[in-house]
This record gives structure tokens, C-alpha cells and sequence, in this order.
């Protein structure tokens, strides 16, 4: 008899963690968008130079995948986020730096996998667009040098009086 109900109750168990998965991900339902049909728009306590639109999911109560636009030389300073987060460099040039020191240029098709908690910051180098996807509500924690926690406020207005790159003469 225990058999029979642990061959039962796998099976159901499995079918109910898919189900549960599938909820979470916004439910069976197929959703299309082109570029055109998106609202760009500015996001709270993100640098003026970005413009955003949701591609899928709600950023503010759980999973979601966004499409970001930002400016040559747009940079969203030194930061952390409390889900993991996954980047994909649509157009242009992009330079993700980690607070370790490590930094890389990403070309379009680039594509990083942040862990939770990880302090990191990007510039777009070219004009470029970005898909930017997260597995849990999108927050923004910006640190200082020393990777104490600061205001977004404090953040944004340091990165905006930074002197922009000098360009290497050829």
C-alpha cells in the first residue's frame, strides 16, 4: 500500500511543482511584443539618461524582463540588487564592472548572469539597448567606493558630475 501511495504522490507532487513553476513565470499565456508596441518611459531612482519598458511580468511584485535604452556613456553607477540578474546587450557596446576590480566589454549578443547581492555597474560605451531580467521583484541598492549602502539620490548626482572618459588619441 505504501508503494502505491509514494507512486501517486511523486508524480502529483512533480506536476504541482511544474504548475507552480509555470504561475510564477505569468501562467500559460503566450505574450508577443515588437519593439513598436512598447511604452518607454523613465524609472524611479534610476539614472535620467535610461528609458525602460516592460517586456513581461510586473518589476515591482516579482519576475519580469524589461528592455532598457540608454545613451552613449549612460552609467548606472556601483550597485546591488536583492534578485539575481540576467543582462543580454541587444545593440551597442556596454562595459559591466564588478566591485572586485573586474570589469568586461560587452558587445551586442554580450550576455552576464549577476547572483543576488553582487555590486556591479554599467556604462553604455555606444548607445545600447538591453534585456535585463530578474526572478524576484527589481530593487536598487547603490553603494559608495566602500560599498556602504548611499541614497539613489547621492549616487546618480556623483555619476552625473563625473568628467566623461578622455578619449585615447589615435
Amino acid at each position: 500500500m505504501k508503494r502505491k501511495a509514494c507512486r501517486l504522490v511523486l508524480p502529483v507532487a512533480a506536476a504541482a511543482l511544474v504548475a507552480l513553476c509555470t504561475w510564477a513565470q505569468g501562467g500559460d499565456e503566450t505574450h508577443i511584443a515588437n519593439p513598436g508596441q512598447l511604452k518607454f518611459g523613465s524609472a524611479p531612482y534610476l539614472p535620467s539618461c535610461l528609458t525602460m519598458a516592460t517586456e513581461h511580468g510586473d518589476p515591482s511584485k516579482g519576475a519580469f524582463t524589461l528592455l532598457l535604452k540608454l545613451t552613449s556613456g549612460c552609467t548606472v553607477p556601483m550597485h546591488w540588487h536583492t534578485s539575481d540578474e540576467k543582462l543580454m546587450l541587444v545593440s551597442g557596446s556596454g562595459r559591466m564592472q564588478m566591485q572586485d576590480g573586474k570589469s568586461s566589454t560587452l558587445d551586442r549578443g554580450g550576455f552576464v548572469y549577476i547572483p543576488p547581492k553582487h555590486q556591479h555597474a554599467f556604462t553604455c560605451v555606444t548607445a545600447c539597448t538591453v534585456f535585463l531580467a530578474g526572478d524576484s521583484a527589481f530593487d536598487i541598492h547603490y553603494v559608495d567606493k566602500s560599498g556602504n549602502e548611499i541614497p539613489a539620490d547621492q549616487a546618480l548626482n556623483v555619476a552625473k558630475h563625473q568628467p566623461a572618459a578622455k578619449k585615447k588619441a589615435m
